[in-house]
């Protein structure tokens, strides 16, 4: 019945791409010569839809490639004022040329790919396997290697990409020992990911906020507002708790129940990585193996994002960070990472320069599902930027702000949550709302300003968090090589239910306007919350 059910929704989308093409065609007969400067569709409630439509069909088909070029496709006709060459020009050079020729994409893919590369050198050389060793006689239970992976986490918060993949290549050896579900392991590395670096006072997701805020002190503001983002801290007491009263619901129930009982990590089979690197570790690796490397990356990527931010020309710490250039800055880092350990592999005589050059193409064809969902989600906001999402969310936002003053916190975290889904981004969410927050509050009232500038980095968040087409999600995924589907359909209830409570908070903090007072609200509601969870799996275990 699922099998019917999914090839329905095939080939309806099938049907409607058909009929989208027709009209196409039609259009390109009569169309004049050069583009409409600004599309029909631009600046409506349309400019979301393509998004929307990838992601309802990469939930529903499981098939994430396909849904993602659906997306693409239905952005670049809306774009083109369904002109077929439009289409074809806009997908091509607007999309997937453009997003593949920007210098901060390609660092980023630079970044993922030497990264894959030490993941695989680290296994040939055994020192993820050492690591599992040691960690199996000090990490004695699931509880213990889910709370590791939540420390490691929050310890590597300088930025969520570089969050997502050092976790995942340390922690999976640890956690496949405890059976722990790789769709369990995806989770905490995602919500260890933007929702620690949105709360960290010296990371690239302040630095990009500080950059927002014109007129006003940015920094200090950040600093303000982090008692408020409460999405972001209920999300680490949702992880801890998760782990310490050993519950679990939704789609996640069943990985865990699957890994924990049969050994079975992913459940659905789907096992998009490749772990053959895995299988051809060399058995006299020890633990420094692996603690050198990532050591010396964390080290040589904050070198290299102070650097881009000018540290080494005479500015501060702080500045040099709030200036920096992730991209370049990790990009840089990574690859002095990987000539260390190059190095330090051929001195330990664990791989000769031979094995280690064979890892890299290795590496590479590790990360290619990363890269190819990364390169459509990118291709993806692309056609939303050019619809002008951003420029319909604006004018809903300032048509709103004089009606609902002390609910606008509550209704900017709904709005962040829902622009960051669609799109994908929780900076391109910061560009949009902040400026807008500042712009309402700056002559009225400080305090709710804060209030509303955090609530607006809480639902970018909880929106990049939940989304299929976030690059962290996508990262979350191939850190813990979990099927990306997968992913997205066990973090979904988690990340909605600390969202639910998050606006409920966000309302009372419109009108109480005190941190010390909505944030243990928002803890004491979560755990009630859990608590019926966990009564309601002991009882479902006792009928079975």
């Amino acid at each position: 019945m699922r099998k019917t059910g999914k090839g329905r929704v095939l080939a309806a989308a099938v049907l409607v791409l058909a009929v989208m093409a027709l009209f196409t065609v039609t259009a390109f007969a009569a169309e004049t010569e050069g583009e409409a400067a600004t599309p029909a569709m631009y600046g409506t409630f349309w400019s979301l839809i393509p998004p929307i439509v990838a992601i309802a069909l990469a939930l529903i088909t499981k098939e994430v490639y396909s849904s993602l070029f659906i997306g693409i496709l239905m952005g670049a006709i809306f774009a083109s004022d369904f002109s077929f060459e439009g289409t074809m020009n806009h997908v091509l050079e607007g999309g997937v040329v453009s997003v593949l020729s920007d210098s901060y994409n390609v660092g980023i893919l630079v970044f993922l790919v030497i990264l894959g590369t030490m993941v695989c050198l680290m296994n040939r050389a055994g020192g993820s396997a050492a690591f599992g060793r040691w960690a199996a006689r000090k990490i004695r239970s699931r509880v213990g290697a889910q709370l590791a992976t939540i420390a490691l986490g929050v310890l590597i918060f300088i930025d969520d990409y570089f969050n997502c993949l050092t976790v995942g290549s340390v922690m999976r050896p640890v956690t496949d020992k405890h059976r722990i579900s790789r769709a369990k392991l995806s989770y905490l590395i995602d919500a260890t990911a933007a929702p620690v670096c949105i709360i960290a006072p010296i990371s690239s997701w302040a630095a990009a906020v500080t950059g927002f805020v014109k007129g006003e002190d940015g920094f200090s503001l950040f600093i303000s507002a982090i008692p408020y983002n409460f999405y972001a801290l209920l999300t680490i007491v949702m992880m801890v708790s998760l782990s310490l009263m050993k519950v679990d619901y939704g789609p996640m129930a069943i990985h865990e129940r699957n890994a924990a009982l049969k050994g079975d990590l992913f459940t659905t089979g789907a096992s998009p990585y490749d772990n053959e690197s895995e299988k051809q570790a060399e058995s006299n690796g020890k633990v420094i193996d692996l603690l050198i490397p990532i050591i010396c990356l964390i080290v040589f990527c904050v070198i290299g994002m102070i650097y881009t931010g000018g540290f080494f020309s005479g500015a501060d710490f702080i500045t040099a960070f709030s200036n920096s250039d992730a991209s370049v800055g990790l990009a840089l880092g990574s690859f002095f990472g990987l000539i260390v350990t190059i190095i330090l592999y051929m001195i330990r005589r664990v791989l000769s320069f031979k094995k280690c050059m064979a890892c890299l193409p290795e590496g590479f064809k590790a990360m290619v599902p990363a890269i190819l969902i990364l390169t459509f989600a990118w291709t993806l906001k692309a056609m939303t930027d050019s619809l002008g999402a951003g420029e319909f969310v604006k004018m809903a936002v300032k048509g709103s702000a004089s009606s609902f003053m002390m609910f606008l916190p509550a209704i900017i975290f709904l709005i962040g949550c829902g622009l960051a889904f669609a799109t994908g981004t929780s900076w391109g969410t910061f560009g949009i709302l902040i400026p807008i927050v500042v712009d309402v509050f700056s002559a009225t009232s400080h305090e709710l300003m804060i209030i509303s500038i955090s609530a607006c980095m809480a639902g970018a968040v909880c929106g990049d968090h939940c989304s299929p087409i976030s690059d962290t999600t996508i990262m979350a995924s191939a850190g813990a090589q979990c099927e990306h589907v997968n992913h997205v359909s066990t973090q979904l209830p988690y990340a909605i239910t600390v969202a639910v409570i998050s606006f409920l908070v966000y309302i009372l903090a419109g009108f109480v306007q005190s941190p010390l007072i909505c944030l243990p609200v928002g803890v004491v509601l979560l755990l009630g919350f859990l608590f019926l969870m966990k009564q309601m799996q002991k009882k479902s275990e006792t009928a079975s």
